[in-house]
């Protein structure tokens, strides 16, 4: 159990009377982090931090530095003996500034009090910039979503163009990409190493005498003869690369090509993609301008075991003592939360998830998950609820394949889209012992799920009878013990082409659960709703597919709340499409809405029930000949509903009927 009365040196130090606090003179790693500093295990620099703290290093963080003036943040530290360690925190930095009209959002949720001017554009850039000016011979390390995303030649949504790899930009010594503790780990054991066997390329603190890692050094020891997994690093030239470029290395089109022929960059996402979703990947090699860009090979799938240890570090799951006083918005949502797992098998082509975090599902252990439930239920402002159990998707906890060997030579960037693989074990029944052993703990009064539900896996026919019942069960006691009033799903959209692109279910499965949802509620007598998520402009999608969604979705008495228009982020499917205008998968034309007025037209059909989105609905749909959209829409006609959408899941319903 963890004790809640902490003080300044209960956390990892962020200053140098911390580091005096415990007695240190000079940290081994110091973390850059665009983030406030929350000591909890959903904020990646504090996950880092403590994992490499675990190994016996002296680990400093410094959070949201000032990069005007002086750069005094910058230096207050000193130099690390072994890296520097950047990241623009949990999110994408442009993600979490701007919206999809390239607007600043209301306020920064992983900022003191919101504040927006904690964090510059593309901190992994700028910070680094500054660190190789003030200390041009210590190595740093980039990591975290920004530029694990950007780790190849990506398209820029913000700036309107294709940029080269993140290393090219800001001239840091590598990447560490997707979950990063296992390369940190064996980075750090590394350059410790070389340290005390006196490496010949390390240099030597004039004033203690103390040995210090250099990009020399750090380079021999991470691009040698045994290349570090899962890091990204650049070289001079072809010549340079480790082991020279293989017959087994995926030679990609340069970032040149890509430039002048849109095409080639769609080529090459889907490349990139099979290896991300592949155990045993290929090295990935770009030539950009002089350089080289190098890829290596991710890591295994982390074990239950690697993945509890992570989770299992001392946090105090505390904002620092020096935001006393001020609300950090995403502490706020997430600090009475726990994480199941983590992965993603769901694909889905606008989504980043499997692209960073895999889509092999690592999952805690029982005793793990209750131990930080526990430590929740101890702290002095809990009262009894559980935010979240959950994850990527709330329902895929410890899901996987039944024939291991098969997975691990399947490159299938969805295990459920266009159908869902047979080799799935889509077992509810230890998600559902997690949830009753939870809500069995003293001090627990209820647990919510505010992850998204994938609803396809709980309408899915399992051949094993089994997993029909545990499916079903799961679907009663996820209504009517873990939903706060409102539970939110993401069907995304309602057009079969545009989910296709999407890589989501058909809307049919939508109308299923919903009339699932709708019975269970009744018959226990609760008035609880359904709220869907949706997406406009996403490639592929039309004016008049936005029509049609708005007509369906008036048909199920939906206003709709949770919208958005499609924002292209770095390395993902969808974003390769905005960009080329071709399906990575296919390479066949997709349509792609770029126009700020394109987008504008699409978004407003979510909103058609206000008075003052009528006018511009009729003039977009008579612009286009679609007068009998316009009639579905307001005068109340049906559209065509196939008949078979009702029937074909009622055998399924009068299960949950009769349960």
């Amino acid at each position: 159990m963890q004790k809640m009365n902490f003080e300044r040196s209960d956390f990892l130090p962020t200053t140098r009377k911390e580091m005096q606090l415990r007695g240190w003179e000079q940290a081994d790693v110091i973390l850059f982090s665009a983030d406030a500093y929350v000591d909890h295990p959903s904020f990646g620099a504090a996950v880092i931090g403590r994992l490499l703290e675990a190994e016996g290093l002296r680990v400093a963080i410094v959070p949201q530095p000032d990069w005007h003036g002086d750069l005094r943040d910058f230096r207050r530290l000193g130099r690390p003996r072994l890296w520097f360690g950047v990241s623009p925190g949990a999110m994408d930095s442009m993600v979490n500034k701007y919206t999809a009209a390239r607007r600043l959002r209301s306020e920064d949720a992983y900022s003191p009090d919101g504040r927006h001017d904690l964090r510059p554009e593309y901190p992994t850039i700028v910070y680094t910039h500054i660190l190789k000016q003030l200390y041009p011979d210590t190595p740093v390390v980039l990591g975290g979503i920004e530029a694990s995303m950007r780790r190849l030649a990506h398209y820029d949504y913000w700036q309107e163009r294709l940029r080269p790899s993140i290393l090219v930009d800001s001239r840091a010594d590598a990447i560490i990409y997707g979950m990063g503790e296992l390369p940190v780990v064996e980075m750090s054991q590394r350059l410790t190493d070389a340290i005390e066997s006196g490496h010949p390329d390390l240099a030597y603190d004039p004033e203690t005498g103390e040995a210090m890692m250099t990009s020399a050094c750090f380079r021999d020891i991470i691009c040698g003869r045994h290349p570090l997994p899962q890091t990204v690093t650049l070289h001079s030239s072809e010549d340079d690369i480790p082991l020279g470029i293989r017959p087994t290395d995926i030679r990609l089109h340069s970032f040149e090509q890509c430039l002048s022929e849109p095409r080639l960059h769609a080529e090459n996402f889907h490349q990139i993609e099979l290896q991300s979703n592949s155990w045993s990947a290929q090295r990935l090699v770009q030539q950009t301008g002089n350089f080289w860009v190098v890829v290596n090979p991710p890591y295994p799938p982390m074990t239950t075991e690697q993945l509890d240890h992570a989770f299992d570090l001392p946090y105090t799951r505390l904002p620092h003592p020096k935001y006393n006083g001020k609300r950090i918005p995403a502490y706020e949502m997430i600090r009475f939360s726990v994480n199941l797992h983590r992965g993603c098998f769901g694909g889905c082509a606008f989504c980043t998830i499997s692209a960073h975090q895999g889509k092999f599902i690592v999952s805690r252990s029982k005793e793990s998950i209750l131990r930080e439930v526990q430590a929740i239920t101890q702290m002095p402002d809990f009262r009894g609820n559980l935010s979240d159990l959950g994850g990527p998707s709330a329902n895929m906890y410890a899901m996987h394949g039944r024939n291991i060997r098969a997975c691990q030579k399947c490159t299938r960037p969805s295990c459920i889209h266009p159908t869902i693989c047979p080799n799935l074990n889509g077992d509810h029944r230890p998600l559902l012992d997690i949830y009753r052993s939870v809500d069995a703990l003293p001090g627990i009064r209820k647990s919510f799920i505010g992850s998204g539900v994938r609803y396809d896996l709980l309408l899915h026919d399992w051949k094993d009878e089994a997993l029909n019942t545990a499916a079903r069960d799961y679907a009663r006691e996820l209504i009517l013990r873990h939903v706060s009033g409102r539970l939110k799903v993401a069907p995304e959209h309602t057009s079969e082409h545009v989910l296709q692109l999407m890589r989501k279910p058909s809307f049919r499965l939508f109308h299923a659960f919903k009339r699932l949802f709708d019975q269970v509620n009744a018959e226990a007598h609760l008035h609880q709703q359904l709220i869907p998520y949706f997406i406009s402009s996403h490639p592929g999608c039309r004016t008049e597919d936005m029509a049609e969604l708005a007509i369906q979705t008036r048909l199920m008495d939906f206003h709709l709340e949770q919208v958005q228009d499609f924002t292209p982020t770095p390395m993902t499917t969808a974003t390769t499409m905005y960009a080329t205008g071709y399906d990575p998968d296919t390479m066949q034309p997709v349509f792609v809405a770029r126009a700020p007025h394109e987008k504008q037209a699409q978004r407003m059909f979510f909103f058609w029930y206000k008075p003052e989105e009528r006018r511009h609905i009729e003039r977009e749909l008579h612009a286009i000949r679609r007068q009998d959209l316009l009639l579905q829409l307001f005068s109340g006609t049906q559209p065509n509903t196939p008949r078979n959408t009702v029937n074909k899941f009622n055998n399924h319903n009068k299960n949950f009927k009769h349960k």
